[in-house]
């Protein structure tokens, strides 16, 4: 054991002090601050303002749409003003962050977004008191001495006039032939001393309204309204119109049938109250709460992080073993250890690497959040005490060592039997595909955590570590929790074992990989 323990030593040191190791550890943070960071900036910044031409034939609904435009725009003002206030407001002193264990589960955006929708009143309030200045107004003796001043988010939708020579006259076709250069990008209109493209063109009919409640969304023949663009994706201008002309014709519906709008809305603004309750917890606590949201999803995260740790850390542990095995290093190596010594030493030193990665991985990330300004930092810790208080952390260090040493095994056996890294990658491209459903049943686990699709995955060995880390939360039956682990652990004892055969003698073995049933032979040989 004592010369296992110094090739670990030598394998930890070698492969800590490659430029991959170092990658590794600073790659997955990165890209996990570019997949929050980078949306976000792109929607704020990198989308252009969506220039549109609108002719109203009606002469009364183009004010509507500027005042739903304009609401929608008023609307993410104060979204941001949200969010800043979040980030740079000072905490009253004595005063926690949110208790998770008692706030309630719900998704405050979804909560926010139908409070808006169903109250539009409360952005025109916004705007008559004096919108955005009056807010920061009010924040001014509130916030932190270092906080920057509040941007305030660009229009996303400009309505701009009519090119020179185009005829305010034509219609349908006509018209959208007439704008086809702008439409279509090949040229550009004229806003001040900019030159911008044209995003769609909207023609509103002038008997749009005339059929009242007898028009159908489905209706194919009569006036419609024409949207004209070449951007099939952004479908924001689009729902914005709708919303609008929707809201006029119902208002104009009421009033000729006689009905009170004001009563409509207010009976449209209610709700069923409905509260998520759990069984499973004691009397008078049985709500479910934000904590148990977190914790029910959070082994996904778990999952994901998992797959990707042991997939780094084994595939680096099969490129080493076929470097070494290419440059004849293994023949020096082998005289003077064992196999077996040799092949231990190997698990064991990138198992070393492996817990390296993970930590420093897990500590890096809790620093971008510590290091974030705001209340980030005390939601990093109330997000570390939920998922501590859940055992979740206790069964993922489980599973990433026993689904380690599984996977370890098979690729150093891959790597002893191959020359070549690409001889190596034939042989992987079966095991990807194998090793894709966790990823492909990540979602739909937590959905149904004791089903047969999770219960029948669970008992398969190599998907163990990943579909029992999705279940974790759920509460698993004890006796799949206790068989499968000890399923897992007899199957490493038996992997390592047919593993260490084939490492043997193939390890030093030259020329083509061997074929299964050579493989086989050499699992019965004694020598």
């Amino acid at each position: 054991m004592r010369n296992a323990l110094l090739v670990a030593a030598r394998e930890y040191e070698d492969n800590a002090r490659t430029k991959g190791f170092w990658i590794g550890i600073l790659a997955l943070p990165l890209l996990l601050v570019i997949a929050v960071q980078v949306p976000s900036f792109l929607e704020k910044n990198a989308t252009p303002i969506r220039n549109f031409i609108l002719l109203d034939r009606t002469g009364e609904l183009d004010s509507i749409i500027d005042q739903e435009l304009e609401r929608a725009h008023q609307r993410r003002v104060i979204e941001e003003l949200s969010a800043y206030g979040r980030k740079h407001l000072q905490m009253p002193d004595g005063k926690e962050g949110p208790q998770w264990e008692h706030l309630p589960a719900v998704n405050l955006e979804d909560l926010v977004a139908k409070f808006a929708e169903r109250n539009p009143e409360i952005v025109d309030q916004f705007i008559a008191s004096g919108g955005v200045k009056t807010a920061l107004a009010a924040m001014a003796g509130m916030l932190k001495e270092d906080a920057p001043e509040f941007e305030e988010p660009r229009l996303k939708f400009r309505r701009v006039s009519l090119p020179e020579g185009v005829d305010s006259n034509l219609t349908g076709r006509e018209l959208a032939d007439a704008l086809a250069p702008w439409l279509k990008g090949d040229e550009a209109l004229s806003i001040g001393e900019d030159q911008e493209k044209l995003f769609a063109l909207v023609e509103i009919p002038a008997d749009i309204l005339a059929s009242g409640g007898e028009t159908s969304f489905w209706k194919s023949s009569g006036p419609q309204v024409q949207f004209w663009a070449t951007n099939l994706a952004d479908s924001d201008l689009r729902k914005s119109l709708e919303r609008a002309l929707d809201r006029e014709l119902h208002q104009r519906e009421f009033q000729r049938l006689g009905v009170d709008s004001e009563a409509v809305r207010k009976v449209q603004s209610t709700s069923v109250p409905l509260t998520s309750l759990d069984p499973r917890k004691d009397v008078g606590e049985e709500e479910v709460s934000m904590a148990d949201k977190i914790r029910q999803y959070a082994p996904i995260g778990f999952v994901y992080f998992l797959w990707i740790a042991i997939m780094q850390v084994a595939s680096m542990l099969l490129n080493n073993t076929i470097e070494e095995k290419s440059n004849r290093i293994i023949e020096v190596l082998l005289s003077s250890v064992t196999p077996w010594e040799l092949m231990m030493g190997k698990l064991l030193g990138i198992a070393g690497i492996g817990l390296t990665l993970v930590i420093a991985w897990i500590l890096s990330m809790l620093g971008i959040l510590w290091y974030s300004s705001g209340p980030e930092a005390e939601i990093a810790t109330r997000l570390l005490e939920v998922v501590s208080s859940g055992g979740l952390l206790l069964s993922f260090a489980m599973y990433f060592v026993l689904g380690y040493f599984l996977y370890a095994s098979i690729f150093l056996a891959m790597g002893s039997v191959c020359n070549t890294l690409k001889e190596a990658q034939n042989l992987m491209g079966p095991m990807m595909m194998i090793m894709m459903v966790p990823l492909l049943t990540m979602v739909f686990i937590p959905k149904d955590p004791n089903g047969p699709l999770a219960t029948f995955l669970s008992w398969v060995p190599i998907y163990t570590p990943f579909i029992m880390m999705n279940r974790a939360a759920a509460d698993p039956p004890m006796f799949d929790l206790i068989g499968t682990t000890v399923l897992l652990i007899a199957t490493n004892l038996g992997m390592l074992w047919f593993c260490g055969r084939i490492f043997r003698i193939g390890i030093l073995r030259t020329g083509q990989p061997p074929k299964i049933r050579e493989l086989f032979r050499w699992i019965r040989s004694d020598h």
